[in-house]
């Protein structure tokens, strides 16, 4: 199979990754006490949150607010791309919520054939063009389909990468790009300044055979290389959606190793 993975793009160098939270990975806590939810997650050491299914119990100004209180910022919104029929009621509260940016996926069976992908791109271009409208942008956040299918030697994601609005930028999730087959830090390497946040998430194969979700620095990833092979990303978010346990103890773990982690390439460089 020949594709441009290993291919590194020229980045403009910014200031370390800040560390955020996806809000999934608290998402009954923020639902049982936003404000208190919020706090821990502040008291974690994290500078913002990704929001995710919070809209549908809270009013955007209330979330926005509380977000605030609680010193984080708004550092994306996971919400379906503003395109078709409720665009405009999908950028209103976007936009109410203080959001510049949206970040959303196509599904699985649209990486089938590439007529598909193509067919699910003319939606993500839509959302892009109607969010630059608003001064937003959208984001696209991949899950495993996108490099596990293959078409004619060229994998469904630069198929996609190719076709999507330029405007349209990456959250690289590298642990559903190792999922799919994919070395993550090949990937985020090529992805240049396109690239602006990273999911971080970690998983560890037990001698049973099973795979199971672990705090980050507790599993399989090589995340020292994996997040040396772009400087590009402006946010680093942690999401353990499957974490058995206390969710807040993972992200506390998960914090302290990748702030570890940036003290000691500090000190190596």
């Amino acid at each position: 199979m020949t594709t441009p993975q290993s291919q590194m793009v020229p980045v403009t160098p910014r200031t370390a990754p800040r560390l955020g939270l996806m809000a999934y990975t608290v998402l009954p806590q923020l639902l049982a006490d936003l404000p208190g939810a919020l706090a821990r997650t502040a008291e974690i050491g994290f500078s913002g949150m990704e929001t995710y299914g919070l809209l549908e119990h809270y009013p955007a100004a209330r979330l926005r607010s509380e977000l605030a209180r609680a010193g984080l910022e708004l550092t994306s919104s996971h919400t379906p791309f503003p395109a078709g029929a409720d665009a405009d009621r999908l950028l209103d509260e976007s936009a109410e919520l203080g959001a510049g940016t949206l970040v959303w996926s196509m599904e699985p069976e649209e990486f089938d054939s590439p007529a598909l992908i193509l067919a699910g791109v003319e939606r993500v271009n839509e959302a892009a063009q109607r969010s630059a409208d608003r001064g937003m942008q959208i984001a696209y956040h991949n899950h495993s389909a996108e490099f596990s299918n293959v078409f004619d030697g060229r994998q469904a994601y630069d198929i996609l990468l190719e076709a999507l609005d330029p405007r349209v930028v990456v959250e690289l999730d590298m642990y559903w790009a190792r999922r799919g087959g994919a070395d993550p830090a090949e990937v985020a390497g090529r992805l240049g300044d396109r690239l602006r946040f990273v999911h971080l998430r970690d998983s560890r194969r037990e001698s049973s055979g099973a795979t199971v979700q672990v705090p980050i620095g507790e599993g399989d990833i090589d995340w020292r290389r994996a997040l040396a092979a772009n400087p590009a990303a402006v946010w680093h978010l942690i999401e353990l959606d499957d974490l058995p346990g206390d969710p807040f103890d993972g992200a506390r773990r998960s914090f302290e190793y990748l702030t570890a982690q940036r003290r000691s390439s500090e000190e190596v460089s």
